[in-house]
Order: C-alpha cells, then sequence, then structure tokens
C-alpha cells in the first residue's frame, strides 16, 4: 500500500463530501449561514456527530465558523469546491473524448457489417 506524507486540499475537499451528512449540510449552508444548532436540527444523530461532520468540512476549507458568545455560526465557502470541480473537468472532457471516439467506432463497424448484406441476406 502506498503511503502519502501529506494530504492536499483536494483530497480533503473528495473525503469530506464522501459522506452524506456532510453533503447534507453543505446543501443546507447554500440557502443561508446557520448555527450548529440549526444544522443539528434535521438530522437524527447528536449535536456532538454534527459538530464533527462540520470540523470536517472547516478542515477541508468547504466551511468557515465563527465564534459569537455561545453561538458557532458557520457559513460555506465554495472556493475548495471550484478546484475539485476543475479536476471533475478534466476527467469529463477525457471520458467524453473516448466515448466520442468509440462512438464513430461502432457506427464504422455497423455500416461496414452493412456492406456485405442486401435485402438482409449475406452475399
Amino acid at each position: 500500500m502506498v503511503e502519502y506524507e501529506q494530504t492536499t486540499g483536494l483530497d480533503r475537499v473528495f473525503s469530506a463530501l464522501a459522506d452524506p451528512t456532510r453533503r447534507a449540510i453543505l446543501q443546507a449552508l447554500t440557502q443561508s449561514p446557520s448555527t450548529i444548532t440549526e444544522i443539528a436540527r434535521p438530522f437524527p444523530v447528536s449535536f456532538n456527530a454534527i459538530s464533527k461532520h462540520v470540523m470536517v468540512l472547516e478542515r477541508a476549507g468547504l466551511v468557515h465558523r465563527e465564534i459569537k458568545g455561545r453561538e458557532h455560526y458557520c457559513w460555506i465557502d465554495p472556493d475548495p469546491l471550484a478546484e475539485a470541480n476543475l479536476w471533475l473537468e478534466h476527467y469529463r472532457r477525457f471520458w467524453e473524448q473516448r466515448l466520442d471516439a468509440l462512438q464513430v467506432y461502432v457506427a464504422h463497424k455497423f455500416k461496414s457489417s452493412r456492406k456485405g448484406k442486401v435485402d438482409g441476406k449475406l452475399h
């Protein structure tokens, strides 16, 4: 197994996004900044569990937190998502090119196989 000494920002973003609860938290934060209490309300898990999820999102740079008194206010930072999107976009273009080439190949093979048939019979 290969071990890496450092985890990149992109690694942290994808790791954070791998969890459905964290994705739901991010989705909620796109509506408006919220306190941890407000974030935790719709989830059937403990407040501490949500707080830990938010910490993972913070480490990935996806969420920022400001403490005012006893309240922790959180808001989304979309910049790390832009970096992840650039990475994904590269591979989307890569696979689209390969699939386009496959489509041309299959169409060519289909036409070639049809040339040997007339009225559905081989000649």
